[in-house]
């Protein structure tokens, strides 16, 4: 049976504070090997080692390829790839981005999930979106302990939250009280092995980097008429659920809150560009009058100024479409905060 001495901690928005507090708590002979993704973006500089070694008891490295792990140890995922854990060795994949990240915090959970079933503790620290709710979840279906930052407690609360919503979550704590509560259950013994959902392993794969095309898709996916936000193919909708998200025949996933925040990123930029290409003709016709009036050809001068109001009244409407849109996402945001 043994132990459950690996954890797996993901965050974003706010997670570098609050893993320095959280290693600084642990005892130096911390019998548990602990594994760390947070968003770096692709073009890092994995310095995160550096900066939690000076705030942790016990070594703290980037992650290597082919690495057997230890016991004891902290092990950062590098920037650009996804952190896996496969037969106690160490894989850095460079499968599809999960939620526009890589690495993603997905991926480990279920990576650690999957190679040690009730033995792995996932932790959701604070971060924006909702990275790692599927991931948790994924970990729990495979016997581990789910464990979520309190969203009251958290820099950004919606990574705390999207957890929450996903699965039924063993323990929530604020941050002050992370690094008891793992010590406490890194000295429990691991309940009952169960079996390995096959759709979770098969996830594990692409984060490593294994092919994929329409007919594996579709083993966990039904497919759905949305298009994926990074090439332009079409998405499917991943069985397991919650959290509701998505695939496309890349590889590349979303869950349904990251989809719905980069699509209104290109709605806004499709406006954006709208906006200008009206305000263009505007002055083009504008022109186009102007240089009809001195020619003399008052006709085709009162056209071009009819046709330069018409444009000026659809850049106003689209105008103040786009003020009353960002009026609203305020409104939402306020209604949140309170």
């Amino acid at each position: 049976m043994g132990r459950r001495n690996v954890i797996a901690i993901g965050g974003s928005l706010g997670a570098v504070g609050a893993i320095k507090q959280l290693l600084r708590e642990f005892p130096p002979e911390f019998a548990a090997t602990v594994f760390i993704v947070v968003h770096v973006g692709a073009r890092g500089n994995n310095l995160l080692a550096d900066i939690f070694s000076d705030h942790s008891p016990i070594p703290v490295t980037t992650a290597a390829d082919g690495e057997q792990i230890e016991c004891g140890r902290v092990y950062i995922a590098p920037a650009d790839h996804h952190l896996l854990v496969i037969d106690d060795v160490i894989r850095l994949g460079r499968g599809p981005r999960e939620n526009l990240a890589r690495p993603a915090v997905d991926p480990l959970f279920r990576s650690v999930g999957v190679s040690y079933g009730p033995r792995a503790i996932g932790l959701v620290l604070t971060g924006m979106l909702n990275d790692g709710a599927a991931g948790l979840a994924d970990l729990k279906r495979c016997g581990g302990v789910t464990v979520v930052q309190n969203p009251t407690d958290a820099a950004a609360p919606e990574m705390p939250l999207g957890a929450l919503a996903a699965t039924d979550v063993d323990y929530r704590a604020p941050l002050a009280d992370l690094p008891h509560l793992l010590v406490q259950l890194t000295r429990e013994d691991a309940g009952s092995a169960v079996s390995i959902p096959r759709d979770v392993g098969f996830e594990v794969e692409i984060a490593l980097g294994r092919p994929v095309d329409a007919a594996s898709i579709a083993s966990i996916a039904v497919a759905a008429p949305l298009s994926c936000p990074a090439c332009g193919g079409v998405l499917s909708q991943i069985k397991s659920w919650p959290p509701l998200r998505f695939r496309c025949q890349v590889g590349h996933a979303y869950t349904s809150d990251t989809l719905a925040a980069e699509s209104e990123g290109s709605v806004d930029e499709a406006m954006r560009v709208a906006l200008r290409i009206i305000e263009e003709r505007v002055t083009l016709s504008e022109k186009m009058a102007d240089d009809a009036r001195r020619s003399g050809r008052e006709a085709a001068a009162a056209a071009n100024s009819r046709r330069a109001e018409e444009s000026r009244g659809h850049a106003e409407t689209l105008r103040r479409a786009m003020l009353g849109k960002a009026e609203s996402v305020t409104a939402d945001e306020l209604e949140d905060i309170e």
